[in-house]
């Protein structure tokens, strides 16, 4: 019996993954893998790392477990693999089950056969057909020669002024890369906010904290890059504003990379993804595609969406490894779409759906909640998280969680991660069983913190509302009182200042006859994280006022201007 001939097109995350996983299953099996590329198997998340100087040698970006770099030599050596770089295939036949490629530094051109192929081919950075983008100094952060080009840029110290355009994950990263090599950064968004996975109140917070290291420039885009001698000198911005510069990056997100696949007459989705299904198989079966170059099921909305993450791609890669071996045994069911981004020593992450995104999928009946906490006690030195949960009222399950914030972020997310994809209620979770010692979490940790809050609050124990409703009440000069229940100490360091009484918790039952004789007036009351103001709501509550409001997550949450 003839050995399987495997073909994989792809040599960054997904590919070696599959490849590697079919040799596990199949010793005698024939596997080629095309790499357009130089490199193989390359960690292209940490190129941000590199451009920033978190470490030097560049093979670690390229390198296995055991620190050996996976080049030619040591998939032919370690996994009887042959791997062929700076090799792009070039059309698929599927009636004669061939490939075709050229050499890219040679040119010379071949053909193969296979019995099974892979395409994982990756995506492409967005590249607008703006005026004066093919000069020198723009560059983007999705290849190896980018990652090259930026950190030579990095070590050289020449620029001194940057402008980043997009204001994502990449973007964000970028910016941190950029600022650590001294480098003045103006980051470019043309939405409304940055990190488009949070609901605008938690951006708004990660913006503040961006602001402290970069000029962020939001609902402006760029209509023109501007050079003198080929070489780029400003950008210029759709409203007028030129921006000196020396180097500008593209970080405005990727299309998937289908060519070869709709060249094939493989089906291809609207937004231009290879259409897979749960095996990760073509619309030919002989054919699976996988990574950035197809789109996959949400979950939780059931539509297709295009998830570009390195974790992903490998996920896949062992699913399709193992059905090119022993048929379509394995299964990817889908994404809830989890991610999570460094901001300088702040983190940003989301699981599942954000507020806005599960309204828009048809999810009208939610509960939101916003927790303020350390994420360890404060004699470990405990760091601020918030996070903003958000439930289906009528299953009570979990549909998404934020979390921003100098905190162990990552821990959070998983937590809530794992709750998604198990379709846990918040009862559920309120009595979780999750590891405890003072060096890693809080005796009732953070998440579960949250799971409380939000169930008090489908229980009615309190109203809440968000910094951003108040902002707009104010605004609105609403007939409002505003009750801060902090000490004076931490009033006099740091307040809001929107007309605010301060009366602690400690002395409001005492002092209760200074609030209004009417007891339908509105009140919001706060405190740094709003826990003294969820208890001095429930003094309120029972003293016969029926218009209180919880500002949830404090002072702390407050994403608008303060007074001091």
């Amino acid at each position: 019996m003839q050995n399987k001939r495997i073909v994989v097109i792809g040599g960054s995350a997904a590919g070696p993954k599959v490849a590697s996983r079919a040799r596990r299953l199949d010793e005698n099996a024939e596997i080629t893998m095309f790499q357009k590329d130089a490199d193989l198997s390359m960690a292209s998340c940490g190129y941000p790392y590199y451009v920033g100087g978190f470490f030097d040698d560049r093979s670690q970006l390229l390198c296995s477990p055991a620190g050996v770099v996976r080049d030619s030599n040591f998939f032919l050596n370690a996994k009887n693999i042959v791997a062929k770089v700076n090799t792009e295939v070039t059309k698929i036949d599927r009636k004669a089950k061939t490939i075709d490629y050229r050499n890219l530094i040679t040119g010379e051109k071949s053909s193969m056969e296979y019995d099974k192929l892979v395409i994982a081919t990756g995506a492409t950075s967005r590249r607008p057909p703006i005026p004066g983008i093919e000069l020198e100094g723009i560059s983007a952060l999705s290849s190896m020669p980018d990652a090259d080009y930026l950190r030579k840029v990095s070590d050289e110290g020449k620029i001194k002024k940057a402008v980043v355009i997009g204001g994502g994950l990449i973007g964000i990263e970028t910016v941190e890369a950029l600022h650590l090599a001294g480098i003045e950064v103006t980051l470019v968004e043309l939405l409304p906010q940055l990190l488009t996975f949070l609901d605008r109140h938690l951006a708004r917070l990660v913006q503040q904290h961006v602001q402290s290291k970069a000029n962020v420039i939001l609902e402006n885009g760029v209509s023109a890059f501007i050079g003198e001698n080929g070489k780029l000198t400003a950008v210029k911005l759709n409203n007028g504003t030129e921006l000196p510069c020396d180097l500008a990056v593209l970080a405005i997100g990727v299309t998937p990379n289908s060519k070869l696949a709709k060249d094939a007459g493989l089906e291809i989705s609207e937004r231009g993804g290879v259409v897979v299904d749960e095996y990760m198989q073509t619309s030919d079966p002989d054919i699976y595609a996988l990574g950035d170059c197809v789109e996959i099921p949400n979950l939780i909305t059931k539509n297709k969406v295009h998830a570009p993450f390195g974790d992903l791609a490998n996920l896949q890669g062992r699913v399709v490894g193992e059905n090119l071996i022993k048929g379509n045994v394995a299964k990817f069911e889908g994404t809830i779409q989890t991610g999570v981004c460094k901001v300088f020593d702040y983190a940003a992450g989301t699981t599942g759906l954000n507020e806005q995104n599960a309204r828009k999928n048809g999810f009208n009946d939610i509960e939101t909640v916003i927790n303020v906490s350390l994420d360890k006690p404060g004699f470990m030195n405990g760091n601020l998280l918030i996070t903003k949960l958000v439930v289906n009222k009528t299953d009570r399950k979990i549909l998404g969680a934020q979390v921003i914030g100098p905190g162990d972020v990552s821990k959070q997310l998983a937590i809530w991660a794992i709750a998604i994809k198990g379709k846990l209620t918040v009862d559920d979770m309120i009595n979780a069983d999750l590891p405890y010692a003072p060096p890693f979490s809080l005796a009732i940790d953070h998440s579960i913190a949250t799971a409380h809050i939000m169930q008090n609050k489908l229980r009615g124990l309190f109203k809440g509302i968000s910094s951003e409703d108040v902002e707009e009440k104010v605004k609105n000069k609403e007939n409002v009182v505003y009750l801060d229940v902090r000490n004076p100490n931490e009033y006099e360091q740091m307040r809001i200042g929107i007309g605010e009484r301060l009366i602690p918790l400690g002395q409001i039952r005492k002092r209760i006859s200074e609030l209004p004789e009417d007891k339908n007036t509105e009140i919001i009351v706060w405190c740094k994280i709003s826990l003294r103001g969820y208890e001095a709501a429930l003094v309120l509550q029972a003293n016969g006022y029926t218009n209180v409001k919880l500002m949830e997550g404090g002072v702390m949450a407050w994403a608008g201007k303060r007074e001091k």
